[in-house]
């Protein structure tokens, strides 16, 4: 059989395992993931494909080719531990002893050790303005590269969601019946915010951190899941670009970043005042927009709201 390997991105690093086959069963792949991770086998949560869709690791007999694993793939390999799972207790040790230290070193200036892939600067990948630039750049953060492609998967993704949960989605929260948002978010005009990135950063078991420009704050996503790992999203006030880290080491740019690397976050703080300084955002109250279908002019969200109601029309450009 034609050997190969994959790459894995993880909040331990990013990894290479060639010592595979097309036969390598997923029990095989989970124990040799753990042992270049040091994830347990039984807390691994992957991700595979674009855009990522969670790896059926439930078969351990399954092998790589009958699973559709490829040789090149890359793999996002996250941690969840599912509560009240039994599990080995040195294992159980190790994770106190990892929290406790966590906590010890909290306060510490972090390791400016070249070395270190995520030692670097962060900047903002740029991404088209086609009113789905969210679920582009949570793509981008995911999978390392710019494609409109990922949409409408996760607008469906949402959907499902929010139909499922009527009580938790209700009029109220979502400011539509429920039925009508479900309908509305698959539209591509239609703009993500605040109850889309709840949803992807639960499906993907992804902490993703919103950079707010304009009020000069992080807004994390998922802050109480206790995830392994965090994004960065740039929000100016209408537009989202995802962040990423050129590496000091000159590895490939990073996206995904270790909770508890908190020289990112820091740099994440200070690029949001930075830019609030220099009034790189749009004051969704006061910007000007023109309805793309009707040439109405208009000003502020308010009023391109009560447009859109009233006309049907959702499809604006800002002036």
């Amino acid at each position: 059989m034609t050997g190969f390997s994959l790459k894995l991105k993880s909040k331990n690093g990013q990894f290479v395992v060639s010592d595979l086959n097309a036969g390598t069963t997923i029990a095989d792949l989970k124990t040799k993931i753990s042992q270049v991770t040091q994830i347990n086998p039984s807390y691994l949560h992957i991700l595979i494909g674009f855009p990522p869709k969670p790896l059926d690791l439930s078969h351990n007999d399954n092998s790589l080719s009958a699973t559709g694993i490829s040789s090149g793939d890359t793999l996002i390999v996250e941690e969840k531990i599912i509560q009240n799972i039994e599990d080995d207790a040195a294992f159980a040790r190790r994770l106190q002893e990892e929290e406790d230290q966590e906590m010890l070193s909290a306060s510490e200036v972090p390791s400016q050790d070249p070395s270190n892939p995520f030692v670097g600067i962060l900047m903002k990948k740029i991404v088209p303005a086609d009113n789905s630039c969210l679920f582009t750049s949570i793509g981008y953060v995911l999978n390392g590269k710019v494609s409109t492609d990922c949409g409408s998967f996760m607008r469906k993704i949402i959907a499902t969601q929010v139909s499922a949960d009527p009580v938790s989605y209700n009029d109220g929260v979502l400011g539509k019946p429920n039925a009508e948002y479900c309908e509305w978010i698959q539209r591509s005009e239609s703009w993500g915010g605040a109850i889309e990135v709840a949803i992807l950063s639960n499906f993907y078991g992804i902490e993703i951190d919103v950079v707010d420009i304009q009020n000069s704050i992080i807004n994390r996503f998922g802050e109480d899941k206790n995830y392994g790992l965090r994004v960065f999203l740039l929000f100016d006030g209408i537009h989202y670009d995802p962040l990423y880290m050129e590496s000091a080491a000159g590895d490939v740019p990073a996206t995904m970043f270790p909770i508890e690397e908190l020289g990112v976050y820091q740099q994440a703080e200070l690029l949001a005042k930075e830019a609030n300084s220099s009034r790189q955002f749009t004051d969704v109250e006061k910007f000007s927009l023109r309805c793309m279908q009707c040439d109405v002019m208009l000003v502020g969200q308010v009023q391109a709201q009560q447009h859109a109601k009233s006309t049907g029309h959702t499809n604006f450009g800002e002036i």
